[in-house]
């Protein structure tokens, strides 16, 4: 092999640093269990949200952003669980889809009898239940290590215990 006596040094440096981080984290990494929010007991006595717990857990921001999007754009204040879901599609399909997956068969209203109606609003409506951020809202962001821009613009809540 022609200029084998570097080549075959910098192959092992190179495969070396492309698995340093994954040594690094069989070392040294912990092994944490995702965090359980903790609900407020208003979130427990109405024993509902928007959407189911699976769908929320995973796509809560496509949510509320659509929501974002509806509101300040196409002035549609109210979100109906029948309706808003099953019937209108100018929803992002993807939200739709998880949807579907989420909701069985015997909870799916028939067409023509309105679901449960919410007023689009972070701070009204789904801080009214989960006001308790420390312990709801900021376990599960910083376990995921994301950072969302939802304070930015929004009054963060004042802590109930």
């Amino acid at each position: 092999m022609y200029d084998g006596g570097k080549i075959i040094p910098g192959l092992i440096i190179g495969l070396c640093l492309f698995l340093s981080p994954f040594g690094y984290n069989a070392m040294f990494g912990k092994d944490t269990k995702p965090p359980e929010p903790e609900l407020t007991a208003k979130a427990k006595e109405a024993n509902q949200c928007v959407a189911p717990k699976q769908y929320m857990t995973a796509w809560h921001m496509q949510l509320l952003d659509n929501w974002r999007h509806e509101v300040v754009r196409d002035g549609k204040r109210y979100f109906n669980t029948n309706e808003n879901l099953w019937w209108d599609y100018s929803l992002d399909s993807r939200l739709i889809e998880n949807w579907r997956r989420f909701v069985t068969d015997s909870e799916v209203q028939e067409s023509g009898k309105p679901g449960k109606s919410y007023y689009k609003s972070l701070q009204v409506t789904c801080m009214d239940c989960h006001s308790n951020k420390s312990k709801f809202c900021d376990q599960c962001h910083e376990y995921v290590g994301v950072t969302p821009y939802c304070w930015d613009c929004h009054v963060e809540p004042k802590e109930n215990k």
